[in-house]
């Protein structure tokens, strides 16, 4: 297995696939990235040379803020939102839809599994 940035990467899938293991790197990013460095998208991981390999290693480095230090800045950015007490980080308090969707009827992900309301009992004579 080949390890970029401390993640293994799949062997047996296509580069472009691959990079997308990445946490901050997608699937137009990794295209994107493998066309500026002239490497084949659909080449499989194991088939890549050790030089290309630390092509794409020094471009990530280089370019993207990737795993540990994006993670901590999205919950950075959160944890912001949330202490100036903004409607998104309200929202997120509450674990209710951040962007204006909608939570009459969906939003089951956010709101978590239905919570069901007491049964009015009927009495018997």
């Amino acid at each position: 297995m080949v390890r970029i940035s401390g993640v293994d990467i799949p062997n047996d899938k296509h580069i472009c696939i691959a990079l997308t293991y990445i946490f901050g790197i997608g699937r137009s990013a990794a295209e994107a990235m493998l066309n500026k460095l002239n490497i084949d998208n659909s080449i499989k991981t194991k088939d890549l040379s050790e030089d290309e390999l630390v092509k794409i290693r020094e471009y990530i480095e280089n370019n993207y803020t990737i795993e540990g230090d994006l993670r901590r800045e999205v919950s950075q950015n959160v944890k912001r939102l949330i202490e100036i007490n903004s409607y998104r980080g309200i929202r997120h308090k509450r674990g209710l839809p951040v962007r204006g969707q909608r939570t009459h009827t969906n939003a089951r992900t956010r709101k978590g599994k239905r919570r069901s309301v007491g049964i009015k009992k009927s009495q018997s004579q």
